[in-house]
Formats: structure tokens, C-alpha cells, sequence
């Protein structure tokens, strides 16, 4: 008898759970998003509660004025709530232009996977995960629906975990680092 097991949750220092899901690019096109086909890339995937709501939108236009940043830093950010595509592409009238895809997680898989799910409403918490080149899960941030989270602060870790060293208690890029880990 094969034993019917749960995939293993999202963990630092292990491959990052894949996901193959639908989302909504920048232009309001409906396109299918796999992490497999970002190898070689950072991916900075984060999780929201709900499309129209008070603190979303200050995160969601928070990431996206601050896209260059990622990219030079060699990253895609993609944000994933429940809300169907269609939902997200309605947002995007009052969301003005986004420079990063919204991902629909309707099936719940993928925020099941990297343990954000409120399953019994239904809703994801705030989640914020940086994944390696490799696809290694380097950084993952669980925190409560009623505090938005902070771009400087992603970035800057983001940074830190590209330097590949031992990084001090509020280090910046430029600063030195305390060498190999």
C-alpha cells in the first residue's frame, strides 16, 4: 500500500517548493508561471491576504516602485494571493502599472506548500521568500495579515545573502562583511 504523505513545507536551506501557477503579467495578460523556469535567477515570492483590500495595495505598489532594485540584484518578484487571475487583472485598474506578475493560487497548493494557508478562511498570511539561483529557500518570513512588510529591509537581506559572507546585525551593502560563513 503507498502511503499517501503531504509534500514537505517550505524550509530555509532546502530547495524552495515548486509551483506551477496561473497569474497575470504587467500588461493584464493571463500566463502560466513555473519557479523552475527562473534557475539562475533570485526569486522574491511573497504572499498577501486579499486583492481591494487597505494594506495590499501599499506592498504591491511598494515592490513595484522599487523593481529596478530587485533586478539589478538579478531578481523577479512575483506576489501570490488566492484571488482568481481575473480578480487580479480587475485590481489592476485601481493598482495602476505594476512592473511584476500576480499570482492566483485559487487551489491553495502553492500557499499550502510555503505555509501561509488560513485554510479555514480561506486566506494567506503575510509571507515574504527569497530562493536562490540554485533553488534553494534562503529566506522565509511568516508574519500576521495586519502589518505591511518592508521592501529596504528584502532588499537588504537580499543583498547580504549575495555576498555569500557572514553579514553583521544591520549591515548594508558596501559595508564589510564579517568574511566566509
Amino acid at each position: 500500500m503507498i502511503e499517501d504523505r503531504a509534500p514537505q513545507m517550505a524550509q530555509v536551506g532546502r530547495p524552495a517548493p515548486l509551483f506551477e501557477i496561473e497569474g497575470v503579467n504587467e500588461k493584464g495578460d493571463f500566463i502560466q508561471y513555473r519557479l523552475s523556469e527562473y534557475k539562475g535567477k533570485w526569486v522574491v515570492l511573497f504572499f498577501y491576504p486579499l486583492d481591494f483590500t487597505f494594506i495590499c495595495p501599499t506592498e504591491i505598489t511598494g515592490f513595484s516602485k522599487r523593481y529596478d532594485e530587485f533586478e539589478k540584484l538579478n531578481a523577479v518578484v512575483f506576489g501570490c494571493s488566492t484571488d482568481s487571475v481575473h480578480s487580479h487583472k480587475a485590481w489592476l485598474k485601481d493598482l495602476g502599472e505594476l512592473r511584476f506578475p500576480l499570482l492566483s493560487d485559487m487551489n491553495h497548493s502553492t500557499s499550502r506548500d510555503y505555509g501561509v494557508l488560513l485554510a479555514e478562511q480561506g486566506v494567506t498570511l503575510r509571507g515574504t521568500f527569497i530562493i536562490d539561483p540554485d533553488g534553494i529557500l534562503r529566506l522565509a518570513i511568516y508574519h500576521d495579515m495586519g502589518v505591511g512588510r518592508s521592501v529596504s529591509e528584502l532588499l537588504r537581506v537580499l543583498s547580504a545573502l549575495q555576498t555569500g559572507e557572514l553579514c553583521p546585525v544591520e549591515w548594508k551593502p558596501g559595508e564589510k562583511t564579517l568574511g566566509k560563513s
